[in-house]
């Protein structure tokens, strides 16, 4: 790589640190990484269910400059409600919306007019009307560069034929027809786009033919997420999900596992388990706990949990990018079973590196496998842990990165 250091302004919706889901992991595995040779700055806005304290500390650990912009609009419950139903009057989208607060864009001004930044790297697409190319007087302004996560529109698309309710569908059928304007909006003024898989990529130059694109997949802190000879063996019984509560694709998922497919685990397996981690469960998923699936609600740390599972499912049915649970439990040599989807953008052997399903009798015949073939289980895991550390490491993934930063900085120099 060229040893020139790049000064990088990181600009999101949410803080990249402490990770505690898996965009925050995406943004905190990238910039650590990119942090180690380059000089970085961020302007984040701060939802009021993070502790300002906590992420401003965890981010000076690797970023020069860190400010933080409490967003008024980033609360849960009826406030979020009520600002749904008003987007709906809106010619802008909920997410943009949500997100505009003047208070961030002054931040940026300040910080773009007093120091000359090579990259504004975006991530989501839902800040693309800021002013980002800016610079002080005389200098050259930066590229800027999107980090696409999913395309969050056809997401939103898929939500309003499938959300759980008919005023979630109605508003969702409004709603990500604004988005897509907005999306590819934030796209086309773009230098650049990276986005997770192959898949979305094409999703994106289908709409924006024109985009200068590069796939950086999701990946793993794979020296963290490891076996470790202190923790539980595998109990030969427990199914585990894993991630953030509160978003559609997950919800989705969780509640067609536990009602459809996991009643066909239990017939076989009496003594199964299933345990579903992860923080901000609606009170749809808490009413599925019971004697035989546990929702722990958030841990400190997954590694004891991943490592005394059977399996790892991953039952998703709506979604996009490349999912960060997958390839985190692949480092820790556990057995994966997903769907197509949620699969999709990693590239894994099934039968080798992972078994895929989709139907929910094929999906609970191949976790019937894992729990009845121990010596299967680890010959997966194995094979799993092998294509993360080879393909899917957060510092190979940053170097993609920085190369696709530098060939941006040289076609528009």
């Amino acid at each position: 790589m060229n040893s020139q250091r790049l000064s990088i302004l990181c600009v999101s919706q949410m803080p990249a640190s402490p990770p505690r889901f898996g965009a925050q992991a995406r943004m905190h595995g990238l910039m650590t990484q990119l942090a180690r040779h380059h000089d970085l700055s961020a302007v984040m806005l701060l939802d009021d269910e993070f502790d300002a304290e906590e992420c401003r500390s965890a981010m000076q650990a690797y970023c020069r400059d860190v400010v933080l912009v409490p967003n008024p609009q980033g609360r849960e419950g009826l406030a979020k409600r009520l600002m749904q139903l008003r987007s709906l009057a809106s010619t802008w989208s909920f997410e943009r919306l949500r997100v505009t607060v003047p208070a961030h864009q002054q931040a940026l001004d300040k910080i773009l007019r007093a120091k000359r930044f090579d990259v504004v790297n975006l991530e989501f697409p839902y800040l693309g009307h800021c002013r980002l190319r800016q610079a002080p007087p005389g200098e050259r302004l930066p590229a800027v560069i999107v980090d696409s996560h999913e395309i969050a529109y056809d997401l939103a698309r898929q939500f309003a034929s499938g959300g759980r309710s008919l005023a979630r569908r109605l508003h969702a059928g409004v709603n990500w027809r604004k988005l897509r304007r907005e999306e590819l909006q934030t796209y086309r003024g773009a230098d650049g786009v990276y986005l997770c898989s192959a898949a979305d990529e094409q999703r994106l130059l289908e709409q924006v033919p024109n985009a200068r694109t590069t796939v950086i997949p999701n990946a793993a802190d794979v020296e963290y997420y490891q076996p470790r000879s202190a923790d539980p063996p595998p109990d030969g019984r427990t199914a585990v999900f894993f991630g953030l509560l509160s978003t559609a694709p997950n919800v989705d998922g969780v509640t067609h596992f536990a009602r459809v497919i996991w009643p066909l685990i239990a017939k076989a397996h009496p003594e199964a388990r299933c345990k579903i981690i992860g923080s901000r469960p609606p009170p749809s998923l808490l009413a599925l706990a019971g004697p035989r699936i546990e929702l722990t609600g958030f841990v400190s740390d997954l590694r004891p949990h991943l490592a005394a599972a059977a399996a790892v499912v991953v039952p998703l049915r709506l979604g996009g990018g490349t999912r960060l649970k997958i390839v985190e439990a692949m480092a820790m040599a556990k057995p994966v079973v997903s769907t197509t989807l949620g699969a999709e953008g990693i590239e894994a052997v099934a039968g080798r590196d992972i078994l895929i399903a989709d139907e929910p009798a094929a999906f609970a015949g191949a976790v019937n496998r894992l729990l009845a073939e121990p010596s299967l289980a680890a010959r997966i895991g194995q094979s799993a842990r092998r294509l993360a550390v080879e393909r899917y490491a957060w510092s190979t993934a940053a170097d993609t990165l920085e190369g696709f930063y530098r060939r941006i900085l040289e076609v528009d120099s």
